[in-house]
Order: structure tokens, then sequence, then C-alpha cells
């Protein structure tokens, strides 16, 4: 996402130049980092030529259609024009086509690509008077313009960005610090600020930096600023703030039929690795890896053919051999997060994986009245039956059980089916009663948990800002906050799709990456 974005830059910076001069002058008034992308040559590679010159050579003859040769004879002929890129020397052919198998990674050669393609495409989609640059067709077949035109007419720019603003203005106005009336900035600055840093993927001071770059020095917060103000968010009103705005995204929605009540939910963890000291750290956990370190925050999540939103979050806090701790009882965890979910919407189901296979989970559930669907951990028991099922030649079994703790009892049944990796049989405990006849479509519930994988794999990549702050507030903000962006960019994706008839699967039409870049440039007027 940061180097696409950075490409994109690029491109703008050279589209804005072509106005009124040659492509030659475009580049030379260029002052543009490649900060989003890493030279593949080692720092003690005998690399005369700079990272710098080629990746901007690739580009030019992306936009020209030169060759090798071609840019080659070029620059022999125009030796400002090499220097203007930044060689000493004009390089031969076999350095570009060294550069472009050898040290361009394919995150570079998407850089140079979208760079260029976006200049090619704003070159002729605009009329700008720029003989150099390639035909449009060389670039988009009829297969890629079909589809876009076909895309432009049901999700226009301005219905999409208008979606956008629509989800955002629903969001921010429920977080408050609390700060001093008189404060040099407002909240929804920072707000804007933090936009900005998950959409550029960069820490605080260096987001901070180019923030103020866009909106002027005046506007944009330094980055000790920012961080003052985001340790001035209480914890559990962070919490209440987002359960508020995801009220508040929900109400927008509610008039769709179809929305479908009630949910199917997903309850797990995810940890954000910690490489500090964690002397004085009580938030920090340990992780299965027995070195490892993390920050955890248990979430639950909308999942199955609906609109896939986070509806709850939860801080994890686990006793560690650095803490005092109380023993985690992830049964109390899972409790807040379906009280506060069942706020917003009825819950039928709750998928968990294995690492909440626990009585007073279970118990919790059922005193929830909720049904559950989780994977157990095999013990002398369980195992019994499967030697059983071997002999009898069986594939699917259901056993009874009961749960019995302080805080109550129900009965449970154990489904015993074949495992989907097609290996082994999966044992799954349940409150519903269900049959061996019906007992392997209903497990196959399960798989829609891969949801929340891919859930938290954007929140973490597309939408979650980086720092390496101590603090603990400092990091349930950013997770928070990240969080907030994933479900605007799923609700925008929603009424995209509810606006044009669409169908409500899982996939989205609208990207990660382009629904924060659509958030940010509401937030932040262009160049």
């Amino acid at each position: 996402m940061h180097s696409l974005c950075e490409a994109y830059q690029l491109g703008i910076a050279i589209r804005n130049e072509l106005g009124g001069s040659d492509l030659v002058t475009a580049f030379e008034t260029l002052d543009h980092s490649i900060d989003a992308i890493e030279d593949g040559y080692p720092a003690w590679h005998p690399a005369p030529l700079s990272f710098r010159a080629m990746v901007f050579s690739s580009v030019f003859m992306e936009i020209t259609g030169d060759s090798y040769a071609e840019f080659t004879r070029r620059l022999t002929r125009q030796p400002e024009v090499a220097s203007i890129l930044g060689f000493g020397r004009v390089p031969d052919e076999s350095a570009f086509s060294r550069a472009w198998q050898n040290r361009f990674n394919d995150t570079t050669h998407e850089y140079v690509h979208a760079a260029a393609n976006f200049v090619v495409k704003e070159v002729h989609d605009r009329n700008i008077l720029a003989p150099e640059v390639r035909p449009k067709a060389e670039i988009v077949d009829d297969t890629e313009e079909s589809a876009d035109s076909g895309e432009d007419e049901s999700f226009s720019q301005e219905k999409i960005g208008q979606m956008t603003r629509l989800a955002r203005d629903h969001a921010f106005g429920q977080f408050n610090s609390d700060r001093a009336s008189n404060a040099s900035y407002e909240d929804t600055q920072f707000f804007e600020l933090q936009t900005f840093m998950g959409m550029v993927r960069c820490g605080t001071a260096q987001g901070a930096t180019r923030f103020q770059y866009r909106r002027g020095e005046e506007y944009g917060p330094h980055g000790d600023t920012h961080l003052r103000a985001v340790k001035q968010f209480d914890p559990e009103e962070l919490v209440s703030g987002f359960n508020e705005t995801t009220d508040r995204l929900l109400s927008v929605i509610a008039s769709e039929a179809s929305f479908r009540r009630p949910v199917t939910a997903a309850i797990d963890i995810t940890t954000i690795p910690y490489y500090g000291e964690v002397e004085g750290m009580p938030m920090v956990s340990g992780t299965k890896d027995r070195d490892g370190r993390a920050f955890k925050f248990a979430t639950l999540s909308i999942i199955g053919q609906n609109i896939p939103l986070v509806l709850a979050v939860e801080p994890v806090r686990e006793s560690s051999e650095w803490d005092e701790n109380p023993s985690n009882q992830i049964h109390r965890t899972v409790r807040r997060l379906v009280r506060r979910a069942k706020e917003l919407v009825p819950i039928e189901t709750v998928l968990c994986d294995r690492e909440f296979d626990s009585i007073r989970v279970f118990q919790t559930l059922s005193n929830l009245d909720v049904n559950y669907l989780i994977p157990k951990r095999v013990s002398s028991s369980e195992r019994d039956v499967l030697e059983q099922m071997e002999e009898d030649d069986q594939e699917v079994a259901v056993e009874s059980a009961s749960v019995h703790v302080e805080s109550g009892s129900h009965p449970m049944r154990l489904l015993y089916v074949p495992s989907t990796s097609g290996e082994g049989t999966a044992v799954f405990a349940t409150n519903l009663r269900v049959g061996p006849e019906e007992a392997e479509s209903f497990c196959q519930r399960y798989s829609r948990r891969w949801q929340i994988e891919s859930e938290y794999k954007s929140i973490k990549h597309d939408f979650l800002a980086k720092t390496s702050s101590k603090d603990y507030r400092v990091r349930l903000f950013y997770f928070v906050f990240a969080v907030l962006l994933y479900n605007i960019w799923r609700l925008t994706d929603f009424l995209l799709k509810a606006g044009v008839g669409g169908e409500m699967d899982y996939a989205p039409v609208l990207t990660a990456g382009e629904c924060v870049e659509l958030v940010a440039s509401a937030l932040i007027p262009h160049d």
C-alpha cells in the first residue's frame, strides 16, 4: 500500500509538470523520494549505478515505450538526460536489463508500472500535449477498457467518494480525548493524521512530517504532540467510543434488506509483535513461539454471507513471568465481547478456534443464549471414541455430553466428522441438538472462520500505522483506529453494492487501499 501510494504520487508529479513542459524537463524538476521500495542489491554489492536513477529510468522507459537499446541511444545522444536522471555515466542496455531482473523485486516492478501507467492514462484522458508518451492502447487492452467502463458506470469516483465520506462522518465523532477546550489542535486533526499514517504505513514522526507537508505546518500536529494526544484517550473510553461508532455504522445499513439478521460471529485473538524490554509491561504477553512477545487483542466479527464488520474489541491481559497479572480467564473475555456485540445485533452462532476449548467458555456462551461451534482438543475420552469409530468403520459420530460449572450447566454434543483437510477426524463441541445425519454439513459452517484471518491480515497490513511505543495506550489507540478504518472500508463496500444491486458476497468491489486513499483524500485536500 505504501509503495503504491508513493508510485501514484510520483505519477501525479510527472503529470503536473507535463502540463507545461516536455518529458525530460518533467523529470528534471522532480523532487521525489523512493522510500517505499528497497534496493535489491545488498550494501556490499559493487553497484556504481544509483538505484534511484535506475528506477526513474525504468519509469521513463515505461512512459515512452523505449526499449533498453533505444533508451541507451537516447542517453548517448543526450548525455544531459543521463545527468538529469542521476547517472554519472551512460549505462549500457545490459545494465538496465540486469537491474530489472536482479535488482528490482516484485514491489519495485509494480511501483514502476503503477507510476508510468498512471502518467500514460492521464496524458491521453486529459488531452495533455506530450508526443513522447506511448499510446494508451499499449498499456490497456480491450478487456481492461471494457471492464473499466463498466465499473465507472456502476461505481463512479464521485459515488465512491460520497460513500466513503458518509462512512467517515459516522465514525470519528464518537471519540473524545477530553483535552482542554483551548488545545492547539482539535481531536479530528489527530484522527486525520492517524488515517494518513495508516494509509502510508509509516511511523508517527515520519507520518507527521509528511502530513504537515500536505496540510501545512500550522495545521498538522508534530509527531510528539500526536503521541501526547493519543495518550489522553482513556482505554475504556476508547473501547466505548468504538462501540458507539460501530452502532452508528450499523444504523446506516439497518434499512438494507440484504443485511441478514441474526448473524454468525467469530471470536479470535490476534497479536501485534513487541520487541522491547518486558519489565514493567503488564499488557505484553508471550506467544506460541517461546521467545515471542506481543500485545494481544480479542475481537468478535460478523462472518458468513453478510457484511464483515468487527463488532467488538477487547484487550487481552495475560499473566507472564514479568508481571503480577492474574491468570487469564478467557471466558470473561468472551462474555464481554458477546454482551457488547448483542447490544448491536442478534447473534445466532459463535465460532471460535481451539484456543477457546474450555467448559467455562461453553457455559458462558450458553448463558448468553447463543449457539456455539468450537473444535475440541483430543483428550483420552475423545481418543477412545475415535478408536471405536475406526473399529466400526464409521466416518461420523455424535456423542452426548454435559457441562457443569459454578455458573450453570447445559447439555452439549461432541461431533466427530471427517476433517476438511482430508486427513483424519475433527472433533467439535456444540450446544445444538445435531444428529449423525446432519453433523458433517453442520460442521462445514466452521470453514467460514477463515474470513477472520483475512480480516486480521487486512487490518494489520492495510490500516495499522507503525509504532515502536512501549505505552499501551498508544498501542491500543493504533489498533482500535485500524479496526475502525477496516469497518469503514467494509461499510463503504456494502453501500456501493447495495446502491447498484450487487450481490452481497464476501469479496469487496473496493480494495482496502482504494478506501483508505479515498478516506484520506476526503480529509486532505489535493495539492
